[in-house]
């Protein structure tokens, strides 16, 4: 996507953007850097995150001062109240997974969803049992106590002048917070938080927010016994009680962020590093690049139908084993992963996909012929090359939008992230299998997709993006668009994008993306094509090994983005 700015419109319409047919056009130049490089949908909160590594700090420390500030400045994904995963890959040694996706209250079980046996979408989405507890601060404590470098209060502080002082809202921040003032009606402290009385901010106008900032004080005095403890634990064990939910005190003391073994795969000489289950992220892209490593992309040309028909047709079959197979590996030791990520296995699956005719996705089979949107991640790279992709989520635009009084931030609603119910897969997309339906302490499964590319034995990429079951198939589309059109990190952010999800059973592709005559030709090929706005917010960060400077890709598809840098 290309986004002119012009003068004299910008104080009205501060982006105006137009998606390019071609992946390669006047305005695709990525930031460059030597020092290091933060990449985030804040820029505000890149340059927290810039200031650290200027300063000395590395990738994590730098990763953890970048999340907390976007917890303030960027409240539709940036949380504190929700969960994620970070994969980190040092410059010397081995890469690592921290697993803080949010988990199940004590009193959740599998048919929670039903009422007298009928699913209930609103209390699965839309409610105070929709929501899990947070992992965030968790997380983000454990890779900085085990990698960080500066002391955690110096990480968090920047989060509490901007929550505390206040900053400028932006008109993309702006329109934003109006389109959810009816949503935020239905809860006091939301509305006292996200309005001015009611009335929705302006651009140019400051936001503070005083209850957040003294919630970041504590974290910052007492670390994650400052949010899972204390007055926090008790502002939200209050909240839930008050408006039947399910998380306890002893839900948030209960909580344990977790270190997991990364996972690893190869693609065309890259090696591929990215985040285990509970993700699927991790598992999808690894087995869909080995899917595509058996066809010649580059020489189908990029954009070309061919190319879009065997990567829909990859996807495909990924996201069928994805709803089969997948869930939190606590609670399924026989998940098979292994399998899912060999390359035997890929070869398999790529002889059932015919060179010029779509498959069926059948509710009822996994067999094969002869999530929400607003998620928020960040990619950095520190002077010592030391990388951290980190992504994080309240589910929905806003999570739950519920603040519980005092305490300044928006809670999930990752609860809507479990399957909806035994049995109940339709070809619509409502996945009722059993490895992702609700327990007691249980991980949702993720399509959260951090990922890291390394080559002869050093850092070549940083990638992720929100975009709920889209994020995978975005990442996918990012590195295929470094490692086999040769794109920078700009081109491979600006280039169009598909989705397929196995059902229900069509490809989204980004509306202007592609030509009207690929398009055509996908469904001469028998595909059902359903054109959509933009997918995903990608952030990318590329070395180049001969120079050794870093490219940053910023997606213009959102404002208020930033790449911070030196």
């Amino acid at each position: 996507m290309r986004c002119l700015r012009f003068a004299g419109v910008a104080a009205v319409v501060p982006w105006l953007c137009v998606l390019a047919l071609a992946p390669v056009h006047a305005g695709s130049v990525p930031v460059r850097a030597s020092l290091g490089l933060v990449v985030s949908q804040s820029d505000l909160a890149s340059d927290v995150g810039f200031a650290v590594i200027k300063d000395g700090g590395n990738a994590i420390d730098a990763a953890v001062a970048t999340a907390f500030a976007l917890a303030v400045t960027h409240p539709t994904a940036g949380n504190i109240g929700g969960g994620g995963f970070l994969v980190y890959r040092p410059e010397h040694g081995e890469p690592v997974a921290y697993d803080f996706r949010e988990t199940a209250p004590a009193g959740s079980h599998p048919e929670m969803w039903l009422k007298d046996g009928v699913y209930d979408k609103e209390l699965h989405h839309n409610s105070h049992r929709a929501v899990g507890v947070p992992g965030s601060v968790a997380g983000l404590h454990l890779a900085w106590r085990e990698h960080g470098s500066k002391p955690w209060a110096d990480l968090v502080a920047p989060a509490i002048r901007l929550a505390r002082d206040g900053f400028e809202v932006t008109h993309g921040l702006a329109r934003s917070l109006a389109a959810q003032i009816p949503h935020f009606r239905k809860y006091p402290a939301s509305l006292a938080q996200f309005t001015r009385a009611g009335d929705p901010y302006r651009a140019g106008d400051i936001l503070r927010q005083p209850d957040l900032a003294r919630s970041l004080e504590r974290i910052a005095e007492q670390g994650p016994a400052g949010f899972y403890e204390g007055e926090t634990a008790l502002l939200l064990e209050k909240e839930m009680a008050a408006h039947g939910g399910l998380i306890t005190r002893a839900d948030l003391k209960a909580y344990v962020a977790k270190k997991r073994a990364v996972v690893r795969g190869t693609y065309r000489g890259y090696d591929v590093i990215s985040m285990p289950p509970p993700s699927s992220g991790g598992i999808a892209l690894v087995q869909m690049l080995n899917v595509l490593e058996g066809f010649d992309l580059a020489a189908n040309g990029y954009g070309s139908a061919q190319n879009l028909h065997l990567i829909a047709e990859t996807m495909r079959r990924a996201f069928a084993d994805r709803a089969r197979h997948l869930g939190d590996p606590d609670f399924a030791a026989d998940l098979p992963a292994a399998r899912l990520v060999a390359k035997d296995y890929a070869a398999e699956l790529r002889r059932t996909i015919h060179p010029q005719r779509a498959s069926r996705s059948e509710p009822t089979s996994f067999a094969w012929p002869a999530e929400s949107q607003e998620t928020t991640h960040l990619s950095v790279v520190d002077a010592r090359r030391n990388a951290v992709a980190l992504t994080t989520t309240l589910e929905a635009g806003y999570g739950s939008r519920i603040v519980a009084p005092g305490t300044g931030f928006l809670l999930n609603n990752e609860m809507g992230d479990f399957n909806a119910g035994p049995g109940l897969t339709d070809a619509e997309g409502l996945i009722g299998t059993a490895p992702n339906l609700a327990a007691p302490g249980k991980r949702m499964l993720s399509s959260m997709t951090p990922t890291i590319l390394a080559k002869d034995g050093r850092l070549f990429m940083v990638t992720g993006s929100p975009g709920g079951r889209t994020i995978i198939n975005t990442v996918l589309m990012t590195i295929l668009n470094v490692v086999d059109f040769g794109m920078n990190a700009q081109e491979a952010v600006d280039g169009g994008r598909i989705h397929h999800q196995w059902l229900p059973d069509r490809i989204n592709v980004e509306r202007y993306g592609f030509s009207a005559d690929t398009l055509a030709a996908l469904r001469a090929r028998g595909h059902t094509v359903n054109e959509t706005g933009s997918q995903g917010v990608a952030e990318v960060i590329v070395l180049d090994p001969k120079t050794n400077l870093l490219e940053g890709g910023l997606d213009r598809r959102a404002p208020d983005g930033g790449a911070s840098g030196k």
